[in-house]
């Protein structure tokens, strides 16, 4: 990972591969605890962290498996250490349950899933967004997620950076959905692009500790348990539980605990929601997409431009909470003909977009599974069916 150059206002400027940005945005981040288990296409990650973590004071563990890993950057995190952990589709299968069990306690973590083809072992070396619902409803119960994804190796270092301003600021897990391609793909990037103090910092809790409740909720209705070892002893469990931490069977303390859970997220969507237009002033034909799909749609919209056919593309940077209102309102400024979203999967984003747009505007989609890009023309060819339908 080697340096190149400064850049024009004085920041380092590196060529590397999506993976590498990531542990790059974690460190500028604050990330000093990484738990993980090889898997491919995420295992550069990994070796990343084992080898700068320990020159900052980091701790790099690589656990047995992928649920070890998950539950060793909950207790760190517990400890009061910016943590995260990074895998693969398999990998985030294992991981769900513990996930829902920070998601309960309200612990901050960054789970990274650089996506390859499934099911099972599927195609370790393949791209894929198959992924993309896992990361909204994979764990059991109520569970409102936050997903964000990066399309350029910039925006991994980036949205990284922004994983962990998000997890610290709502108290939750945090996925951050890559894809092989953007993984494996070297771009240039501007690091230190972001303040170092980024982060949010919480305010340690100014009351006793024998009055303390850890689960108060704030008037954001977000809590911030006090890390472990720092003289505020409290319960934490998986179970539905009160202000101090204990589990309940009043209906009405299960209800206010499972709304907080929610509401904390979903009353503060569009500070979580994020998207990047192109040519969507005057477009007839709107792209939706993500990852290295998007990559692929911003050609076919670029080419379809010079062809004069008005086309333009929503590139999604936070998947969940998905942003309809910002789209709706995009969509509504255009004279639209037709909606087309681009997947590396079977279908799976289509769904809240259908959902969203209600009947109201023609929905098409162009997938590709095979565990290969999506190209530009494919996308090209579907407006064109559009177009003459």
């Amino acid at each position: 990972m080697a340096l190149n150059r400064i850049s024009s206002d004085g920041h380092p400027l590196m060529f590397v591969q999506g993976n590498e940005a990531c542990v790059q945005g974690a460190l500028h981040a604050g990330c000093r605890f990484f738990a993980g288990y090889p898997i491919t296409p995420s295992t550069e990650i990994a070796e990343g962290m084992a080898r700068e973590l320990p020159k900052l004071g980091g701790t790099f563990i690589q656990m047995e498996d992928e649920i070890a890993s998950i539950a060793a950057i909950i207790g760190a995190s517990a400890a009061g250490a910016r943590s995260m952990t990074a895998t693969s589709g398999p990998g985030i299968s294992l991981m769900l349950e513990n996930i829902g069990f920070a998601y309960m306690i309200q612990m901050p973590i960054v789970v990274v899933n650089v996506q390859r083809g499934g099911p099972s072992t599927g195609l370790p070396t393949k791209l894929s967004q198959s992924d993309t619902m896992q990361a909204r409803w994979g764990t059991h119960g109520d569970f409102t997620s936050i997903a964000l994804a990066a399309s350029t190796v910039q925006e991994v270092y980036d949205m990284t950076i922004r994983a962990f301003e998000v997890a610290e600021h709502f108290s939750t897990p945090v996925f951050l959905l890559l894809d092989e391609l953007i993984g494996h793909m070297r771009e240039k990037v501007v690091l230190n692009k972001h303040d170092n103090q980024a982060v949010v910092k919480h305010a340690f809790p100014e009351i006793p500790p024998e009055w303390y409740l850890p689960y108060t909720e704030s008037l954001d209705l977000v809590s911030h348990p006090a890390p472990f070892g720092k003289g505020y002893r409290y319960n934490m469990t998986g179970l539905v539980h009160d202000r101090a931490g204990f589990p309940t069977s009043i209906p009405a303390e299960i209800t206010e605990r499972l709304e907080t859970l929610r509401n904390k997220i979903l009353k503060h969507k569009r500070e979580i929601w994020q998207l990047r237009e192109y040519y969507t002033e005057d477009a007839k034909y709107v792209i939706i997409a993500y990852g290295s799909a998007a990559r692929a749609a911003r050609g076919a919209v670029e080419s379809l431009r010079l062809k004069k056919t008005k086309a333009g593309l929503i590139d999604l940077k936070s998947i969940w909470p998905f942003p309809d209102e910002p789209i709706k309102e995009i969509l509504d400024r255009c004279n639209i003909k037709s909606v087309i979203v681009a997947e590396n999967n079977m279908g799976q984003l289509i769904h809240p977009v259908r959902e969203m747009l209600g009947g109201s505007v023609k929905i098409a989609s162009v997938n590709r599974y095979d565990g290969h890009p999506l190209e530009p023309q494919e996308i090209i060819n579907v407006v064109k069916e559009e177009i003459y339908a």
